[in-house]
């Protein structure tokens, strides 16, 4: 076998970690990415807990496997099912998630309204429930589930009047209301375009994506595992088909 202990895994359940992936190859263009999208299981939402947690298992086996020097759980929903136990499983190996930016949004807007943006799954976890009781005391925080969006994203169909249609139904009972809209899944960067012209420029919309991308380049540094060399991304996924593959490398090498 081919090894890669040279790079950096980088797992989500489908397409969506790639605007994750992006903020990497920002911070750190000289390193090496391994991207595994698990869009044959899509969407990890909606799941139970211990489904999400036996996915995520498999698909860090998978990566793992391969010598890589790092894991980044680039998905919410999988961070919030089993980061822990990912960390306790590989101890000798740097294990980055991501959870929503709503410290951030907190910081930037307080006393405002910020809605969360997330999978049902991310928003009942308690991970999730620690974090915003300790921020509904300076903030009104909304919960904003956003059943159907992902699979919208993993078909390319993140800025399409289907996409619009779902989102004017979601935020019509919260218009005048917010002030900053955290994406809390991370195929949802990929509409940020369509979320903006339902609320409006004037809505602030923060992810997870840069600090999880900064957290990464400390961890490695610290560790002395940084690389500068010319970069490299290796796309691959578990559906079969080319088509996810050519999506992924738009979404990697678009603008939105």
């Amino acid at each position: 076998m081919n090894t890669k202990q040279d790079y950096i895994a980088v797992f989500d359940s489908g397409v969506g970690g790639i605007s994750v992936l992006r903020h990497l190859r920002r911070v750190m263009p000289g390193e090496r990415y391994l991207y595994f999208g698990d869009s044959a299981n899509a969407p990890y939402g909606t799941r139970t807990k211990q489904e999400v947690e036996a996915l995520t298992f498999a698909a860090a086996r998978r990566l793992v496997e391969q010598g890589v020097k790092a894991l980044v759980v680039a998905c919410n929903t999988a961070t919030s099912a089993a980061i822990g136990d990912l960390r306790a499983a590989y101890p000798e190996l740097i294990v980055i998630g991501i959870e929503p930016a709503l410290k951030l949004a907190a910081d930037r807007f307080p006393g405002a309204g910020i809605g969360v943006m997330a999978t049902p799954m991310t928003l009942r976890e308690e991970k999730f429930e620690n974090l915003m009781h300790r921020y509904e005391t300076v903030s009104r925080v909304y919960k904003l589930p956003a059943p159907g969006l992902v699979e919208l994203v993993e078909q390319g169909r993140a800025d399409s009047p289907e996409t619009e249609a779902l989102l004017k139904a979601l935020f019509a009972p919260y218009l005048g209301k917010l002030d900053a809209v955290v994406l809390g899944c991370t195929h949802y960067p990929f509409a940020a375009k369509a979320i903006s012209r339902v609320l409006g420029e004037e809505v602030a919309l923060l992810d997870g994506g840069d600090g999880t991308a900064r957290e990464t380049r400390r961890r490695l540094e610290e560790a002395g595992l940084l690389e500068n060399g010319p970069g490299e991304v290796v796309l691959t996924n578990s559906l079969p088909d080319g088509d996810i593959l050519r999506l992924s490398r738009e979404l990697l090498e678009g603008e939105s």
